[in-house]
């Protein structure tokens, strides 16, 4: 049997259930891919089922890092995905233009499905299961669309972000990028993270530029916003419009991706006792105030090689409190932004953030801030646009 099908390898008794397997993982994003490569590089015997709606794995996605924020054990795991790597990286703001030194990585989803299907057909007990999608998830089992049960000795619910519950309690970044065949070579040699010259609409507006080849770049318009709708024609055309600016001579358009990802002001409440543990970014294992994924995923799937199946629950918990601090200050950062600052104002915000010292940035964006870091980040002449009414009111208060 084709171990990619949507049918499942293990035999089912009479009331529909599969016998079991040791790790389920419902979703096939970033985080499930690097949590089945990590756990079959450790325990190469695991029975585990990926459980997937779609036809493939990992959607249509591009995921970057700052790749001194991974971590040091990761390396292995990671340099199978990889397939761009920079030097440095540029910001550019109305007063401020910027080359950082930092090294900057790309992983696309084309990779991480490549490798994980290798890596799946290759393990002895493994299987992909796709289009297949999970109507009830519970810690030990899951019911798909088409009848069918499978049990576990643990289930993992990488589905994603759910939009719609309490849209009050978020900003969103939301974005479309168009991957683009250019007629002629361009003259970039770095990604370009964040392009905030333009015209402010709708929060802060960037473009994002990344050189994939002599010939190829994706460029992304990018909105940090209180609203979460998103106007694909119009994003498109922006990104067009932008990569004309840039003098890049377009002649096709060859992949879109596009999402529109919660931004949390406060904490989030824990899930249901009776739901599956939950990674990727359903579980909170993400960078609250920039969306990054990749460097906690990393972390993630090494953390659930050494615990699953028994641990995970506890292993996941002691994952989250490594961070908490960290994260409560950044979704600080995020209340600060998106309540006390008019839309034309937000990138106010970022233009002095980048004049702050790179290793602090770097601090920053691996969510390893010093005590001293999150001073340097609030005190000092505040950006400006903000309401210090608002601002004073939620440094107290906020979660």
């Amino acid at each position: 049997m084709d171990k990619s099908s949507a049918q499942p390898a293990a035999a089912s008794n009479r009331s529909g259930a599969s016998q079991p397997y040791d790790v389920a993982i419902v979703g096939g994003g970033l985080s499930a891919g690097l949590v089945a490569l990590a756990l079959l590089a450790r325990r190469p015997q695991t029975r585990l089922a990926i459980v997937e709606r779609g036809p493939r794995l990992a959607g249509n996605h591009t995921w970057c890092v700052h790749e001194d924020g991974l971590p040091a054990d990761s390396r292995a795991l990671l340099e199978p995905l990889v397939v761009h790597r920079w030097a440095e990286h540029e910001v550019r703001f109305p007063r401020r233009r910027r080359v950082l030194r930092s090294p900057y990585v790309c992983v696309t989803a084309e990779r991480l499905n490549e490798r994980v299907q290798a890596v799946v057909r290759a393990a002895p007990h493994a299987e992909l299961q796709l289009g297949a999608e999970a109507m009830e998830v519970a810690p030990r089992s899951l019911r798909l669309a088409d009848g069918r049960v499978l049990s576990a000795q643990v289930v993992l619910d990488g589905r994603g972000p759910r939009l719609g519950l309490n849209e009050a309690a978020f900003g969103y970044q939301k974005f479309l990028g168009l991957e683009l065949r250019l007629a002629r070579a361009h003259a970039f040699r770095a990604p370009l993270l964040m392009d905030a010259t333009g015209v402010q609409q709708d929060g802060l507006r960037f473009f994002y530029l990344l050189p994939l080849a002599a010939d190829r770049v994706l460029v992304e318009d990018t909105c940090f916003s209180v609203r979460p709708e998103l106007d694909r024609e119009r994003y498109r055309a922006r990104a067009l419009a932008y990569a004309a600016r840039q003098g890049l001579l377009v002649d096709a358009v060859t992949r879109e991706e596009m999402g529109v990802l919660p931004m949390p002001m406060q904490e989030q409440s824990d899930p249901p006792r009776a739901a599956a543990a939950q990674i990727g970014y359903a579980g909170g294992f993400f960078h609250p105030a920039t969306g990054y994924s990749l460097p906690i995923a990393l972390r993630v799937a090494l953390a659930l090689a050494e615990a699953l199946p028994r641990e995970a629950e506890r292993a996941l918990a002691a994952l989250r409190r490594s961070y908490a601090d960290q994260a409560r200050f950044a979704r600080r950062l995020n209340a600060l932004l998106f309540r006390c600052f008019p839309d034309d104002a937000m990138r106010n915000v970022f233009e002095r953030f980048f004049g702050l010292p790179e290793a602090l940035i770097n601090r920053f964006y691996r969510l390893e801030m010093t005590r001293a870091d999150r001073a340097r980040i609030l005190l000092g002449r505040p950006p400006e646009g903000i309401s210090l009414r608002k601002a004073l009111a939620l440094i107290g208060g906020v979660s």
